[in-house]
């Protein structure tokens, strides 16, 4: 999880003065963490408490799907600032929330704690769902988020890029293209499909964890979600090396900081 923090931050100056290249100093004073690490610690917090409880399948569905709309309503609520969309922010500040058809790649880069904890690619993809849906439940915003765990699912088991590759073009997208040819084109777009390719073929292209990183701000467009989810990805691959990850580390407050040291207890348990 901490790559799609990294990502988020490192992204967070670009995401409206995008920087085509991938010369650039990775963190710098007007770095900071944005709704992507926030939701990505909600949606972390939730499964935390929702595995805690003793549950038949149904039932822990049905909590998951409560837990997460609680603390992505309590952490929204307390980051209000953070950059979310209009229809994201009512949402997060109504007193009955429902999901509202989006296919916008916020179900994306906010997911990438499930593929880190599942047991199984299917039990990676119903968390997807259930996840996504309380929100984007719009078949291509669920399909974005199961895009990304599916890769990281992978990545952590160590499966050859050209599978990973084959994977995403048969069951979600065509991302049989390289950086290099979209990047003088590619623009801002904060949908599932027009970022979530990106991302991967920016993992897929990377010879590193900080080289994903590079790329992924390289293509321009919305910066700080592409690097959140190439970073994600490339975390598992790769691995993060510790300077990097101390820094980003130092952006957050200590709030955001305890949920992400309990997710680090809850993972090595």
């Amino acid at each position: 999880m901490i790559g799609a923090i990294i990502g988020d931050i490192v992204g967070s100056r670009f995401e409206h003065l995008n920087h085509k290249s991938k010369v650039f100093e990775l963190f710098t004073p007007k770095n900071s963490f944005t709704d992507d690490t926030v939701m990505t610690l909600a949606v972390a917090k939730a499964i935390i408490e929702t595995k805690k409880q003793d549950l038949i399948e149904k039932d822990y569905y049905q909590v998951l799907e409560k837990l997460t709309i609680k603390y992505m309503q309590e952490l929204g609520r307390k980051y209000p600032y953070a950059g979310y969309g209009n229809m994201f922010y009512q949402w997060i500040m109504s007193s009955n929330p429902k999901p509202y058809n989006s296919f916008g790649n916020g179900s994306a880069m906010r997911i990438s704690p499930v593929g880190f904890l599942a047991q199984s690619l299917e039990e990676a993809l119903k968390h997807a769902e259930v996840i996504s849906s309380v929100t984007h439940n719009h078949p291509e915003g669920i399909k974005g988020a199961q895009a990304v765990v599916t890769c990281i699912y992978l990545a952590k088991r160590r499966y050859a890029k050209d599978d990973i590759r084959s994977e995403i073009n048969e069951k979600y997208y065509n991302i049989n293209f390289t950086l290099d040819e979209i990047r003088s084109t590619y623009h801002f777009n904060v949908t599932c499909q027009g970022s979530v390719p990106q991302a991967i073929v920016a993992f897929l292209e990377g010879t590193s964890f900080e080289d994903t990183i590079r790329n992924a701000i390289s293509i321009g467009g919305d910066s700080d979600t592409i690097a959140c989810i190439a970073g994600a990805i490339a975390e598992c691959y790769f691995g993060v090396p510790e300077d990097i990850k101390n820094k980003a580390l130092s952006y957050l407050d200590d709030d955001l900081s305890r949920i992400y040291q309990e997710w680090l207890d809850f993972i090595s348990v």
